[in-house]
């Protein structure tokens, strides 16, 4: 699938809800891989703010941005109607500290950018996924995240559960998959809050736009109707503000569990700070901003890890190699106990991988380091390039007449400590063509799930007088 932006700018005005500050936003076109960025038109300079995980600078009863100086308050709306209409990259100028609220759901903005249309661009989008079931416990709200992974075919899904059981809310469900209408479905879903916690919101100096126009104040069976009946005059309401549906004046609600549907519309836009969409099946259970937040930053985390060892060569306790250590013997002249490859695992025309076990045998250990035994890294260089020699003499009919030399390293890093007990797998990919006799090539070295280290390896086979 191909990136997108809108087609044509569009402009919303509102207060926001919790500055009590009017803002206007113009969304524009984005070019490719621009992604979604805010601009502070009414700031110096006219500072930017990408919309991604790193710039989340709170998360108390919104999502705001922050870098620099620079801030914008609640973006999870405006990210959700991007994330749900499939937006990659807009540029949205305002001229304000927050995003207006409207009504308190995405509704308008869907409509604005239906309305604007869609423009495909040239450059793929990519999608974080991921081959295995991931969790997470935000420790600070408690919320729980589960992600799923979902074959070619299957659609993605993202599912909130919540649970306020002391209020007419009780449990409520929401999902929203790739062939539901985000505008029909999600998009008109609004921002809720407990009469209970106005007192203590307004005190702490938020919601100072907030109104029935723009939120739904549930009752709550342990707060004093009399308490309720002193709050009404700042949503300028009539004193008998609690009705039989146990909402403030008696709002109609637009969905039978539109707060789940809303709990999922914040959880589409605040995800959305990952930048790219979300493949696979995600279930939040009690969402909210700073769970969602940590769960972003998590997976953020695990698909840094997984693009960083998407080379990483697959490797199963008691794999059966392809070269044993006898084997290796044929191919070059290195003998205990400078022999650094265990086995090989693969072998092709243009790679190789490796296996070192690293046992508390190792002379070396003696002296490196006594009482605190590491690999040493010039070392693990050495397995690199006798796993490359296997790939360089691979190549000729009669490798026990031919040596292998090492004319350069480059570019070499270390990452992690080696240690007794690690596995090494040592993987060597040709870089260049094979010219002459010389080998050019990226070797890597893996722990687990660590790169430990790395470089370019340049080598030479010559045929023994």
């Amino acid at each position: 699938m191909k990136q997108k932006t809108i087609a044509q700018k569009f402009e919303i005005e509102g207060i926001g809800l919790h500055t009590g500050k009017t803002a206007r936003l113009t969304c524009l076109p984005a070019p490719a891989n621009k992604g979604i960025v805010f601009k502070r038109t009414d700031l110096e300079d006219q500072p930017e703010i990408p919309a991604i995980v790193n710039f989340v600078d709170s998360t108390f009863r919104s999502t705001c941005l922050k870098k620099g100086e620079a801030q914008v308050h609640t973006t999870e709306h405006l990210m959700s109607a991007f994330y749900g209409l499939g937006i990659d990259n807009v540029i949205i100028e305002i001229d304000g500290p927050e995003v207006p609220i409207l009504d308190g759901s995405s509704q308008i903005i869907a409509t604005k950018i239906t309305a604007s249309g869609v423009t495909e661009l040239e450059e793929d989008r990519e999608y974080i996924e991921f081959d295995e079931i991931l969790t997470f416990t935000d420790p600070e709200s408690g919320a729980d995240y589960v992600y799923m992974p979902v074959a070619d075919h299957d659609r993605s899904e993202i599912t909130a559960i919540i649970d306020y059981h002391n209020s007419k809310i009780g449990r409520q469900v929401a999902t929203y998959r790739e062939n539901i209408s985000y505008e029909d479905e999600i998009a008109s879903a609004r921002t809720f809050v407990f009469v209970n916690e106005l007192e203590a919101l307004a005190k702490k100096g938020v919601i100072k736009g907030g109104s029935l126009d723009n939120a739904i104040v549930f009752g709550h069976k342990d707060f004093p109707k009399e308490k309720v009946a002193a709050l009404a005059s700042q949503f300028n309401v009539e004193a008998d503000v609690l009705v039989d549906n146990g909402i403030l004046n008696g709002l109609t609600l637009r969905y039978p569990n539109e707060p789940a549907r809303h709990k999922l519309l914040d959880l589409l836009g605040d995800l959305y700070l990952l930048k790219n969409p979300i493949k696979g099946k995600i279930i939040a259970t009690k969402p909210g901003h700073t769970g969602n937040v940590a769960f972003a930053k998590f997976i953020k985390g695990q698909y840094t890890k997984k693009k960083k060892l998407k080379g990483k060569p697959r490797y199963v306790a008691g794999q059966v190699p392809i070269k044993t250590i006898e084997e290796i013997k044929t191919y070059i002249p290195h003998r205990y106990p400078f022999l650094l490859v265990d086995s090989i695992l693969e072998l092709s025309e243009n790679h190789v991988v490796g296996l070192k076990n690293v046992t508390g045998n190792e002379q070396f250990f003696e002296g490196h380091f006594p009482g605190n035994p590491v690999f040493p890294g010039v070392l693990q260089m050495e397995a690199l390039a006798q796993a490359g020699g296997i790939l360089a003499l691979s190549t000729v009919d009669d490798p026990s007449n031919y040596n292998t030399y090492f004319l350069k390293l480059d570019k070499v890093r270390f990452k992690k400590l080696v240690v007794p007990g690690d596995t090494m797998i040592l993987k060597l990919e040709l870089i260049t063509p094979i010219r002459r006799g010389i080998f050019h090539m990226q070797g890597t070295v893996y722990v687990g799930d660590a790169i430990v280290s790395e470089g370019e390896l340049t080598a030479q086979i010559s045929k023994r007088s």
